[in-house]
């Protein structure tokens, strides 16, 4: 299975440390939209601080204007406050959603943690309806627990 093959990188790129947290971030973001076919954007959200907002930190991807979001609105900014990963099969079914593209179909979202605190989020959006398994959500929780440590 790709994601099998893909931690030793993720591990290789985390370890790097001659690079700074945002390049190592970004080359994650860059490994994971070049090797999951139906990753077509690649992301994280960080806490602003004490603001209860998130801001966009390194991505791939097509640009987007959301690079700040509210605790509460979209799927990123449940996933602040609930603390939980958020699969979303089919975004067009979600309320609460914040359209970056009308290429989006799916998205998924997992939350950092840092000495029990969630801090920030990895962020995918997805152009092939529901694509995302419990295996992409085992795999993000180790992308994301890789990243905590160095933040």
């Amino acid at each position: 299975m790709i994601f099998e093959t893909l931690k030793p990188q993720v591990e290789n790129i985390i370890s790097n440390s001659t690079k700074t947290v945002d390049e190592r971030l970004l080359a994650v973001c860059d490994l994971l939209k070049t090797n999951i076919k139906y990753y077509n954007w690649v992301g994280f959200y960080f806490r602003n601080g004490q603001k209860e907002e998130l801001l966009l930190g390194p991505y791939v991807g097509e640009p987007t204007d959301h690079t700040v979001i509210p605790f509460g609105k979209g799927i990123c900014g449940q996933v602040a406050v609930s603390d939980q990963n958020f699969v979303v099969p089919d975004v067009s079914a979600q309320d609460n959603y914040i359209a970056c593209s009308i290429t989006v179909k799916a998205e998924i979202v997992v939350p950092i943690f840092v000495k029990g605190e969630n801090i920030g989020q990895i962020d995918i959006d997805s152009n092939t309806p529901d694509p995302f398994t419990e295996a992409d959500e085992r795999f993000l929780e180790f992308v994301c627990q890789k990243i905590s440590e160095i933040l």
